[in-house]
């Protein structure tokens, strides 16, 4: 790409966005020229309205550093300025969905982590190695919206980004039940274990919608599209338990499957091994490679040890075993703000671009 495309970052003060504004430091084909946040963050240089908050390992990036922090409410002064943007603001649903809409009709495409249009018809919520067809709903959104270039594209709940993508490869098999229990990091609730000492040694065995996400967006993620919005499968059925640890990063997910097709285990593994999704043929800048890595040891994936496979960005998954009630179960192992939050909402995105979705103004 000759020139960077111009991003901006809504909500670009909180954990989801500062990773964003982490992740998006050097990248080929972006350059993050603006950052938005709250009415109480607009006016200040974006390094002092994270002054104290900031999460991340690495330090804030120079080149965003000095920048002055907008306010995520004045779409058309923020749509004038940027050829798209990631959105990880935290706001009422009702207000979001609203807030994202009005950046598509500004013609400004919206890559967004939020939840609010995950279950809109016409939007995509991808997992870009799985269910890359489903950019072509975005026509027909267009239309909906009366926009030429804007339009809103999702990515799916942090909690089912390590398992969807196991079970991918395995869809000619027919899954037909699942079975998953996530052990989610604190982080997932945009919290470090200074601002939530409660969880040190501690177990939490709810996560408020994590559940009803788990068990239902997976379906739209395999769904199909036809008469411009997307179709829900209707298997495998599943059934879901989602509980918080005292992890700083990484959800990691114990699956129980059953198929109408039962494969033999060394078939399993050869897919899995083999797997290659369009990220990776297209060679996107973000796409890990490879994307799925089985383990043979008995005690990995470690969530300390493996949630940066492949920065980050890549699945990792192990023991898999027959099962007295299912088929076979196994574990797997994303990390829940690279790959389940920015770095999956920047892969849409370099996906998008290299189909020719977002462009320059």
């Amino acid at each position: 790409m000759s020139k960077k495309l111009k991003v901006g970052v809504l909500g670009a003060t909180g954990m989801v966005g500062q990773r964003f504004v982490s992740l998006l430091e050097n990248h080929p084909w972006y350059e993050v020229s603006l950052v938005a946040a709250s009415e109480s963050s607009a006016g200040k240089r974006y390094a002092e309205a994270v002054a104290g908050r900031w999460a991340l390992k690495a330090p804030i990036p120079t080149a965003a550093a000095g920048l002055t922090v907008g306010n995520a409410s004045e779409v058309a002064r923020i749509a004038r300025e940027v050829d798209f943007v990631f959105c990880a603001v935290d706001m009422p649903k009702e207000v979001t969905a609203k807030l994202e809409e009005d950046y598509a009709r500004a013609e400004t495409p919206v890559v967004s982590n939020n939840s609010a249009h995950r279950a809109t018809p016409d939007v995509p919520m991808m997992v870009p190695e799985v269910n890359p067809e489903h950019v072509a709903v975005v026509e027909a959104q267009r239309r909906r919206l009366g926009t030429k270039r804007g339009f809103i594209a999702v990515k799916p709940n942090c909690s089912l980004q390590s398992y969807v993508p196991a079970l991918h490869p395995l869809m000619e098999f027919g899954p037909k039940r699942v079975a998953v229990a996530t052990y989610q990091a604190i982080s997932g609730a945009g919290k470090t274990f200074e601002s939530w000492p409660e969880m040190i040694d501690n177990v939490i065995p709810f996560i408020k919608g994590e559940e009803e996400k788990s068990e239902k967006e997976p379906l739209k993620i395999w769904g199909q599209v036809k008469d411009g919005r997307i179709v829900n499968a209707t298997a495998p059925v599943f059934t879901a338990q989602c509980i918080r640890v005292p992890a700083s990063d990484g959800h990691l997910a114990a699956v129980f499957a059953t198929f109408e097709k039962k494969p033999a285990k060394e078939e399993v593994l050869e897919l899995w091994r083999s797997f290659e999704g369009k990220p990776q043929k297209l060679g996107l800048p973000s796409a890990p490679k490879p994307f799925l890595t089985y383990f043979d040891e008995d005690a990995r994936p470690q969530t300390r040890l493996d949630r940066d496979a492949g920065k980050g960005m890549a699945i990792t998954i192990g023991r898999l075993r027959p099962d007295a009630l299912f088929d076979y179960r196994f574990v797997c192992l994303s990390h829940n703000t690279i790959r389940g939050a920015a770095g999956g909402a920047v892969l849409t995105a370099e996906l998008l671009t290299a189909e020719g979705y977002i462009q320059p103004k």
